[in-house]
Order: C-alpha cells, then sequence, then structure tokens
C-alpha cells in the first residue's frame, strides 16, 4: 500500500476513551501504512482529572496534555517499524466539532471514538459526542466499548 491511510481517536483519559485508543493502537501496531491522530479535546473550563490541574486551560497545558499523550503511545508503540503518529489538543467548549475539524483537515479514512453509554434524559441534556461523529462524519466510524468480564468488571488496559 502506497499511501498512508488517516485514523483518528477521540482520547478524552476516561475508560472508553481508553477503549478507542486502545483499539487505534491496534491497528497501527498490525498495519504500520495506517497514520494515527489523536485528538483530546480541551474544555476551557473543566481540566482533565488524571493530570495535574492548571491555573487554566491554556497553552501550556495542551503542551502538558500532549506530553502525557506521547508518552503513552510511545511506550505502547514501543520500536514498531514505521508506526507513527501525531497529537492534537485543540481547546473548545464541545469535543464532537473540534474531532470532526481535525479529521476534515487530515482526510482522515477512519475516525474511532469511546461511547460513554448515556441514556435517555441524560443524553438529551448533556449530548453524545461519538453519536454526532456518528451522524457528521466524513468518513467511518467506529465506537469503542471497554471489554467487560462476566462479573462486570472493566480489565485494567495492556498499554
Amino acid at each position: 500500500m502506497s499511501e498512508a491511510s488517516h485514523v483518528v481517536v477521540a482520547y478524552d483519559f476516561s475508560g472508553s476513551g481508553r477503549a478507542a485508543l486502545e483499539r487505534a493502537i491496534g491497528i497501527v501496531i498490525r498495519a504500520p501504512w495506517h497514520v494515527l491522530h489523536v485528538v483530546c479535546v480541551l474544555d476551557p473550563h473543566f481540566p482533565f482529572p488524571a493530570l495535574p490541574k492548571p491555573d487554566h486551560v491554556d497553552v501550556d497545558y495542551s503542551n502538558q496534555v500532549v506530553a502525557a499523550i506521547t508518552a503513552e503511545l510511545s511506550a505502547a508503540l514501543g520500536e514498531r517499524a514505521g508506526a507513527s503518529f501525531y497529537v492534537h489538543a485543540p481547546i473548545g467548549r464541545k469535543a464532537a466539532p473540534k474531532i470532526l475539524e481535525v479529521a476534515e483537515q487530515i482526510g482522515a479514512d477512519l475516525i474511532i471514538v469511546g461511547s460513554n453509554g448515556l441514556t435517555g434524559v441524560e443524553r438529551l441534556l448533556v449530548g453524545s459526542t461519538s453519536e454526532r461523529i456518528v451522524r457528521e462524519a466524513g468518513c467511518t466510524v467506529e465506537v469503542a466499548r471497554p471489554k467487560r468480564r462476566s462479573n462486570g468488571e472493566t480489565p485494567r488496559a495492556t498499554f
């Protein structure tokens, strides 16, 4: 295959985001002509609990997020020949439009998103990022969910 295939994955440090990232890493490891683009949308009012709390969300915080994700990806991909990735950390109140914007800019062939499993009134009030991306994307979208064991527990990530 001569042309790279661009895979966008939405990542927010949540369990469903981690499931999406694991799926995307699996694709890139098995098929190195895929270029991975991790999009982590930073809400200006709500920093990620997984990272040290900043005074405010700005370019410095964005750089911290990019560094944290880059470290995770580097560890997961190791020395895989040909595996390449980019981390995008745009700042915005709504994740779906930012993810779709990156996907359009790079000419994405696939978008992988997690699903938090919102139902009923919760979905009406909050909305669903994955649902909006499925409706509006200009390419194939895969919704990834964390695996569940028969006892209802979610196993820890392997990377």
